[in-house]
């Protein structure tokens, strides 16, 4: 390049073709660190942020891989990285919130030989801006074949002793990730964006996300969803358990540190009917919490040995990181062969023995408060020796639960349920009808449909022939439901009163349709026996309506109106299910037929 010659002058072609021995002075010229943020599912609130390298294109790179390739044919790979690694802190470190955020910061495979060099670097980068290790988090890309490098168990060990965190980035797209997820402590797995797309109108995806998620919380390993660009693929996301999300949907990558939000109101409203309908799990979990003291990855070995000195019943300890997330638990057993040895104690503390908190800490199953206690009980039942579950509300540690408190929880869910039946009919009554809405309409994978069944003219049959036949009109309609579903998966439920809930997953229209129409049809010939020979005749009935207004009412009928859920269609909000029932209801009341369906969202 010609002396005094500006940048921006000179042919992007030109300076990649001969000035690849001066890439990394280029790039102090041209690259920027943008920063996209990583959100709690759960609250919308943001956790993190993830690195992305911006600028490139104004020296002839189309993308960040192509000048990391031109960085790494020139030998200047690692000078590089260090550079934008060390400008990413400096920006990180400007952050108001950086003390508990964590910085996501992408390595790249090539440089793995060279780690102990780079994380060297880093270290002094972090004391000198006075953020801790744990605040910032390795992404290894699953595009490569990490594990194929000599080093890498090495490095990944490295990382781990200095308090690093560490993610694999395009979980399902590329080498070993299973291998990589089941041979190393990975605190996040990064889903790629191609599980994700669209992922609300394919019941492939959302299974193998299920599956995925399910692993990952076994392993005590959090799940990070990429690419999310809609409402739809977030919402699903969210229900299937993933614990943090990134996407355009949520905010795009920017370079401007005053452009980063600390929150996102329009996530955070999408969570709010999600927080005011707490769930009979959750509210038993609570109550089961154990809220055993922490220890912390950059405490002394000497206060763990004092922690376990003041609780001589207690086997085990969570541990957590700098930024209260839980990392794993610390059991005794790892430290009897010190405790127990001549100067075992004075050993664990000669910084050339290298034995920190961190070398101790075991893995534990890792599971958010909302989940639901039969899940809780399978992850136990697949971690197999393990001691607790460690439960985390907005991925701080919440406390932790025993096989034994978790089977309490069961049989106290199993217990209200029962209680919750209605008596007369012994059906579940509106908490369970609300629990079997809220699991249906995170589960798209199949078309639901929710029936209001509605009995028409009922109070002036009551007023007329009292209680116990109006009673036995009610027997008489639950009888009828159980007649026609009966399969498992079919959900039966007395609301109060004569109104009675029908719910149905996998059934077209015109099955369900044929259906009703014969419990429509059989409870109206069942009910006439109930009416005197002269009403039967008149097909009237003389009586007051609700304002005690004086009429004649035609003779009982049941009307249903149903709410259908698209396959694809996942909802978290059981209140826009409950917005349109008056609707319905009123529609099905009106027609001739005494059944209508109704799309769920379309213009009545």
């Amino acid at each position: 390049m010609k002396t005094g010659m500006s940048l921006a002058t000179v042919e992007p072609g030109v300076l990649r073709r001969y000035a690849s021995d001066q890439i990394v002075t280029l790039a102090k010229l041209v690259i920027e660190n943008a920063f996209q943020p990583i959100v709690e599912a759960g609250t919308g609130t943001v956790f993190g942020y993830e690195s992305l390298m911006r600028g490139q294109e104004r020296i002839g790179f189309d993308t960040p891989m192509e000048i990391l390739d031109e960085a790494h044919q020139a030998s200047q790979l690692l000078q590089l990285e260090q550079m934008v690694a060390s400008r990413a802190l400096a920006k990180f470190a400007t952050l108001s919130n950086f003390s508990t955020s964590t910085l996501f910061l992408n390595l790249d495979v090539r440089l793995i030989p060279h780690g102990e060099r780079l994380v060297e670097n880093l270290l002094q980068h972090l004391r000198t801006a006075n953020i801790p290790p744990s605040s910032v988090c390795f992404e290894f890309s699953e595009r490569f074949d990490n594990t194929s490098v000599p080093e890498f168990s090495a490095l990944v060990s490295k990382l781990r002793k200095a308090g690093f965190k560490l993610a694999i980035d395009d979980f399902g797209v590329g080498h070993g990730e299973i291998k990589l997820l089941c041979d190393h402590p990975v605190d996040y797995l990064k889903i790629d964006r191609h599980f994700v797309a669209d992922i609300d109108r394919s019941p492939r995806k959302r299974h193998l996300l299920k599956s995925i998620v399910n692993i990952a919380h076994v392993l005590g390993t959090r799940v990070i969803a990429e690419g999310i660009e809609t409402e739809a693929e977030f919402i699903a996301c969210r229900e299937y358990g993933v614990d943090l999300v990134q996407g355009w949907f949520i905010s795009r990558p920017t370079t401007h540190v005053s452009e980063l939000a600390p929150c996102f109101p329009h996530l955070q409203e999408l969570d709010k009917s999600k927080r005011n309908n707490q769930s009979l799990d959750e509210i038993l979990i609570r109550k089961q919490i154990e809220l055993l003291p922490a220890v912390y990855e950059n405490d002394s070995i000497d206060s763990v040995f004092e922690l376990f000195r003041r609780n001589p019943r207690q086997a085990f300890f969570p541990v957590l990181n700098a930024n209260s997330e839980p990392r794993g638990i610390i059991h005794e057993h790892h430290l009897k062969e010190y405790i127990y040895q001549p100067f075992g104690r004075d050993l664990l503390k000669n910084k050339m023995y290298e034995r920190s908190i961190s070398h101790f800490v075991e893995m534990a199953p890792i599971v958010g408060l909302d989940s639901d206690a039969e899940q809780l009980m399978a992850i136990f039942a697949n971690m197999e020796g393990s001691n607790c579950l460690i439960l985390t509300d907005n991925m701080r540690y919440a406390g932790v639960v025993s096989a034994a408190s978790l089977i309490k929880v069961i049989n106290e869910k199993q217990l209200k349920t029962a209680q919750d039946q209605n008596p007369l009919t012994g059906l579940p009554g509106n908490r369970a009808i609300r629990d079997f809405m809220r699991q249906s309409g995170r589960d798209g994978d199949e078309v639901r449909h929710f029936c209001y069944c509605d009995f028409d003219n009922f109070k002036p049959f009551n007023d007329a022939y009292g209680f116990h036949l109006g009673d036995h009109a009610i027997s008489l309609f639950a009888a009828l439901m159980r007649r026609y579903f009966f399969a498992e998966r079919h959900f039966l439920g007395h609301v109060g009163g004569d109104d009675f809930f029908i719910g149905v997953v996998g059934w077209t229209k015109e099955e369900l349709t044929e259906i009703l129409d014969r419990l429509i049809s059989d409870f109206h010939d069942d009910v006439l026996d109930l009416y005197s020979d002269e009403h039967r005749a008149a097909g009237r009935i003389l009586g007051h309506d609700r304002a005690g207004v004086e009429a004649l009412f035609p003779l009982m009928r049941c009307s249903i109106g149903v709410i259908e859920l698209p396959e694809g269609l996942v909802i978290d909000d059981i209140n826009r299910v409950s917005a349109e029932i008056a609707v319905i209801k009123s529609a099905a009341k009106e027609s001739e037929e005494g059944l209508v369906f109704h799309l769920l969202g379309e213009a009545n």
